[in-house]
């Protein structure tokens, strides 16, 4: 049985007392020790989801209008709050993108973790504080004992973002969310983050859902990869599958988007997907607003395969051995 399993989930944004979708009919699993990969513009859902997964739309104006999010077997829409809230932190835990907007200035870094700590476990002050201690040991900030009473401020941006994963961890949670845990921070420290979370996904078994819009970063980390344009799932497979042969327009298109450093600076030549040489592409247009309507294939408007189908039908789900892509020509691709 997989430890999450989100079941053709929607969610929608209410506006002007109208509900706009954003994420539409969605399905992926996640097992035990795994890391699944969700990767896109900005835009297409993908922090909406990981926030539906954890209950933190309560207060806003998204609601979740259909679909189930199972995790360890129970379905999390169906449990009461004060159950749910046991869960969040202790079984499920997450990282956010922005550590300065989650932790609090005007608290010690150590009382924050402490909270967390203490939230989930009985034990004593003392405990709590040796546990924070560990905590910070663990994600390798030097001189743990000492910065448990630095404000937030006094760290960099690294070092923060390394609270945030003590934090987490403060549980031993069983899935851990990571929404873009490394867009803020140069590439040294995005680097070792990254080589920090999964030395303690080894360390502790835990499986992880890792956001982000950088194919580089999901390349090197995930075993698998779901690909969302506007609210939907357009590609799913394994990450060696899916970097090999993509199956959708829209992840070739992220994919050839994306400059080789091995290439000649100077020169616009960048190898594709197929590690062809080729020019460096961008995909035309835009994501289409929540309330605009697209009739057909949602990036039809984007698409150079676009064809008169493309515009009229929105295309089912192609399976190939476990590779779906949700396009008319995913064939042609492979």
């Amino acid at each position: 049985m997989p430890l999450l399993e989100v079941d053709r989930l929607s969610v929608a944004v209410q506006s002007d007392g109208l509900l706009q979708p954003v994420v539409r009919e969605i399905s992926f699993t996640l097992e035990r020790g795994a890391t699944l990969g969700i990767v896109g513009e900005s835009g297409c859902g993908k922090s909406l989801t990981s926030l539906a997964i954890m209950g933190l739309l309560a207060g806003t104006p998204v609601r979740i209008t259909g679909g189930h999010i199972r995790f360890d077997g129970r379905d999390l829409l169906a449990l009461e709050a004060r159950e749910r809230r046991r869960l969040m932190g202790a079984a499920m835990a997450m990282i956010f993108q922005e550590p300065m907007t989650s932790l609090n200035p005007v608290y010690r870094v150590g009382d924050q973790i402490i909270e967390a700590i203490e939230q989930h476990r009985r034990c004593s002050r003392r405990e709590s504080r040796e546990r924070a201690r560990e905590l910070l040991q663990q994600v390798r900030i030097p001189d743990p004992a000492g910065k448990l009473d630095f404000y937030p401020h006094q760290l960099s941006g690294g070092m923060r973002q390394r609270v945030m994963i003590a934090i987490a961890l403060a549980s031993d949670p069983a899935l851990l969310i990571a929404d873009e845990p490394t867009t803020a921070l140069d590439v040294t420290v995005q680097a070792q983050i990254l080589d920090l979370l999964l030395e303690l996904q080894r360390d502790h078994g835990m499986a992880i859902l890792l956001i982000s819009h950088d194919l580089g970063v999901i390349a090197e980390t995930c075993n698998r990869v779901a690909v969302m344009y506007r609210g939907q799932i357009v590609e799913r497979a394994s990450s060696v599958a899916l970097f090999a042969m993509p199956r959708h327009p829209y992840t070739l298109g992220l994919m050839r988007s994306v400059p080789n450093p091995d290439v000649d600076p100077d020169s616009n030549l960048v190898r594709d997907a197929r590690n062809e040489p080729g020019r460096l592409d961008a995909i035309p247009g835009r994501v289409p607003a929540i309330d605009e309507r697209v009739d057909g294939c949602a990036f039809h408007p984007r698409c150079s395969m676009a064809e008169p189908v493309c515009r009229r039908d929105d295309p089912a789900v192609h399976d190939r051995n476990g590779h779906e892509s949700r396009c008319h020509f995913a064939d042609t691709l492979s």
